[in-house]
């Protein structure tokens, strides 16, 4: 029989091999502490890709029902694949959709952002309406390999710097936000923690 921790380092060789973007280690600790401290019920993910996060998240929480976004049709399968195999369909919906097209009504007690990283104020923006009022925004990648911290000048590829643009955009229309506060932590490939005021 197959253990979980198996099952884990099989998902994380898959992403590694395939060059998928997921959680690196530490990112996917606090992430899974947070769920842990703060026993979220609900969360809305935006960018499932092979549903490492969401898989983690369910398993660190057995009263938790997540719902996840993926645009890329290959790794939506991949997904639907793993959450198979750790036999959480009944825990997490996927769905195969452009996450700014997704309407949804009902309220979620921690809404995951990790996706396309220019897209952040937008997610936010599309998302803010599903948040409870003492639920939590939490935003993977605030620091993108530390490129964040770089002066623009440093940066040498036109689109990579275009991105570190928008990801930067996206820090100051959190700090600036009047309604929420945040707090980035210097974790992984940097966390932010957006919550009302």
């Amino acid at each position: 029989m197959v253990n979980i921790h198996q099952k884990i380092r099989k998902l994380k060789e898959y992403a590694k091999d395939n060059n998928v973007p997921i959680m690196v280690d530490q990112g996917i600790d606090f992430l899974t502490t947070f769920v842990i401290k703060y026993k979220p019920e609900t969360v809305l993910e935006i960018g499932t890709a092979i549903g490492y996060s969401a898989i983690m998240m369910a398993l660190s929480n057995p009263n938790l029902k997540i719902v996840s976004i993926e645009r890329d049709e290959e790794r939506y399968l991949e997904a639907v694949k793993n959450v198979k195999e750790f036999e959480l369909e009944d825990r997490i919906t996927l769905l195969f959709k452009d996450a700014l097209e997704v309407n949804l009504e009902e309220k979620f007690d921690l809404i995951f952002i990790d996706a396309a990283k220019g897209q952040n104020i937008n997610f936010f923006n599309h998302f803010e309406k599903n948040l409870n009022e003492d639920g939590h925004i939490i935003t993977d990648n605030m620091y993108f390999h530390g490129y964040v911290l770089k002066e623009e000048h440093e940066i040498k590829n036109r689109n990579l710097r275009g991105l570190v643009k928008k990801i930067k955009a996206y820090h100051t229309f959190l700090k600036e936000n009047p309604r929420y506060e945040t707090e980035i932590f210097e974790i992984g490939d940097g966390i932010a923690v957006t919550k009302k005021r």
